[in-house]
């Protein structure tokens, strides 16, 4: 008989439930009210139980359709990178962690149905979450996908700096001496970065299915935990702009760098550079020790990702399988198209 129960929360008992650290931004109760308001579907958060003490967390959402359910976390359409369980036994040892985990599965898979064949199932897990292996083993596949983060905790700005390609060093020097300033803009910032971006999307003839309300959603919610960093030229002009979420301990490059460049020089990677110093010296930021450039599964993009010397982190992918499953996954992907961010440098 297992020791676990799994409960259904309110957004209320899942913020008091949620840890302090080992989370992503993505899980906190400001994003997923954000994401409750615009999902077109049913968001269901569940916590799993040892006693009183909570040792899961895991939010999924659900959409109906004629062919069956969608259960996914996160929901497609929103360019979120990872949500997906959150795991916090009451033990530190491996062999505690591993029967939870296992425990921690099977009731999810119980209490969701996902085993039917007209369910299919979609979990960007966290990079947190370490070990994927009893979804694998109670039959979904299993893949591992990436993403680049970058260490600076306490690290001096020419520690973080030295560890960049010595082209990318130049781009910050030489977009350092162009006459661009480059401010933290809030909603009004987030409004014009996020029609910067669909506008790259219609010039390349590609869908970008993310409303902007429910950007408006998040960034409000959130408040002083998001950053929105726009750079202008001397005429006041915009340039190019990121939306920068915070976590207590990650800072993620979430939405923007559509267009790059100013007078011939990469203007995104003089906004990394801001968004890193900020990291480093700002004292509101104090607890924030990496900065997360969402995503290393494009090679175009890796090409200039990977010259910021960041660790390439797994994440994991859980996915139903089977024939049954193919039009279900087709589904999907094409709701989830707009969230394949087209980014320059």
């Amino acid at each position: 008989m297992s020791q676990l129960r799994i409960e259904p929360l309110s957004l209320d008992e899942w913020g008091t439930a949620l840890p302090s650290s080992g989370t992503e931004v993505f899980h906190t109760p400001a994003v997923l009210a954000a994401i409750d308001e615009h999902f077109d579907g049913e968001m269901h958060l569940f916590g799993v139980f040892k006693g009183q003490e909570p040792v899961a967390l895991f939010p999924t959402f659900v959409r109906r359709n004629p062919l069956g359910r969608v259960v996914v976390s996160p929901p497609p359409s929103m360019a979120i990178p990872y949500i997906g369980p959150v795991m916090m036994p009451n033990s530190p040892k491996q062999s505690a962690y591993e029967s939870v985990n296992r425990e921690f599965a099977d009731l999810v898979v119980e209490e969701l149905g996902i085993r039917s064949n007209r369910t299919f199932v979609r979990l960007l897990c966290s990079p947190a979450y370490l070990d994927p292996r009893p979804f694998e083993w109670t039959g979904f596949a299993v893949k591992p996908s990436f993403t680049y983060r970058l260490d600076l905790g306490g690290r001096s700005l020419d520690e973080i700096q030295a560890q960049f390609s010595s082209s990318l060093r130049r781009e910050i020097r030489q977009a350092r001496e162009l006459d661009i300033t480059i401010a933290d803009e809030g909603l009004d910032g987030a409004r014009v970065v996020y029609d910067d971006v669909v506008s790259r999307y219609d010039e390349q003839d590609e869908p970008f299915g993310m409303p902007w309300e429910f950007v408006e959603s998040l960034v409000e919610n959130l408040g002083d935990r998001c950053r929105v960093y726009v750079a202008r030229g001397p005429d006041g002009g915009y340039l190019s702009g990121m939306i920068v979420p915070f976590s207590d301990e990650v800072g993620y490059f979430w939405l923007g760098g559509a267009r790059g460049e100013y007078d011939g020089v990469s203007i995104n990677s003089l906004l990394h550079w801001t968004i890193i110093e900020d990291i480093v010296e700002d004292e509101a930021l104090a607890s924030v020790t990496e900065y997360d450039l969402v995503g290393a599964n494009t090679e175009r993009l890796c090409n200039y990702k990977s010259k910021f010397g960041g660790e390439l982190v797994p994440y994991y992918v859980v996915e139903s399988t089977g024939v049954g499953m193919n039009l279900a996954k087709r589904t999907y992907q094409l709701l989830n198209k707009g969230s394949e961010r087209i980014a320059t440098k």
